[in-house]
């Protein structure tokens, strides 16, 4: 969608580990992550797409990066997420 802004959450299949992003582009933005053209991901591929939210505006999509990426913005994906990472302790 057009005007969007998003803000992701990534989880590599190689050590576990969450990588939160924010683009106005998703899917190509996650193609370059799946290529390793992000040095941040480059060796934690592959990489799978657990979670997104758009925005109106690129602040705010920024902002939003910013809490996830705290200690409470991960408690909170803990809880939205909760299903999701219980299935996968299975």
């Amino acid at each position: 969608m057009e005007g969007f802004y998003y803000t992701y959450i990534l989880v590599s299949e190689k050590d576990g580990k969450n990588y939160t992003g924010y683009t106005s582009n998703l899917p190509l933005r996650f193609e370059a992550h799946q290529k390793g053209k992000v040095p941040s991901t480059k060796h934690r591929r592959p990489l799978k797409l657990i979670y997104f939210e758009a925005c109106l505006s690129q602040e705010d999509a920024l902002k939003r990066e910013k809490y996830l990426k705290t200690h409470y913005g991960k408690m909170y994906l803990g809880k939205r997420l909760k299903s999701y990472f219980t299935s996968q302790e299975k």
